[in-house]
């Protein structure tokens, strides 16, 4: 397992070489954005920004997308993959919305817990984006290779992942971790081809270290 100082290090290197890295979902307001993170599961976040300008034109308020026949959010969310139960818990939400926050997208990781369709990873995400106020680490599938490579964590639960992260992460590192896996995640601590070679922590990966001793023997 990482220290809290191993940590602090990692995120000080990531945030140097990922200097601009931020939220990739386009959203203009709290509802958007749910709305977004929400279509994200299972779909690149490039994929869902194609989508969502037309789906927000036409229904871009609870309102609107609550009134919004099913069949129409379908074909609208059609190419971002699981759409039927997409568009089913996108009505849901904004119904939700609706009856018990007034149309407003709650500020709790409680109540956003509750809403049709929004799981921990999610909340976490708008916490972060909507309202500036992360209240933990959005354990994608990135987050969860790299906790697992690094040797954050060595469980498979995103949920379990998450307490490990944030044993030893500190909450003012939470709003750049949250971006930094992402985009390390992408950029070179990919699932299949990952580019150990220029990777700025690889010193600090248990995965690359390992691998690293194995190869020295090979020369004894």
């Amino acid at each position: 397992m990482k220290t809290k100082k191993d940590a602090k290090q990692i995120v000080k290197i990531l945030k140097e070489y990922y200097k601009t890295a931020t939220c990739s979902l386009d959203f203009k307001n709290p509802f958007e954005m749910t709305i977004a993170v929400m279509l994200s599961a299972q779909c690149t976040d490039e994929r869902v920004n194609k989508i969502t300008p037309m789906l927000f034109k036409k229904y871009g308020t609870p309102r609107k997308m609550a009134k919004a026949s099913l069949e129409d959010l379908e074909e609208l969310i059609h190419s971002c993959g699981f759409f039927k139960n997409k568009a089913k818990n996108m009505k849901a939400c904004s119904i939700t919305l609706l009856e018990k926050y007034n149309g407003e997208v709650p500020r709790t990781m409680e109540e956003l817990q509750e809403l049709p369709g929004i799981g921990r990873k999610s909340a976490n995400v708008i916490m972060l984006e909507a309202f500036h106020n992360p209240q933990g680490i959005a354990v994608d599938t990135h987050a969860k290779r790299i906790s697992n490579r690094m040797g954050f964590s060595s469980k498979k639960e995103p949920e379990k992942i998450e307490q490990d992260l944030l044993k030893v992460i500190p909450k003012e590192y939470y709003y750049d971790v949250n971006h930094l896996f992402v985009w390390h995640g992408r950029e070179i601590c990919s699932a299949r081809s990952p580019k150990c070679d220029i990777c700025p922590v690889k010193e600090y990966c248990n995965e690359y270290l390992s691998k690293k001793e194995y190869n020295l023997k090979d020369y004894k």
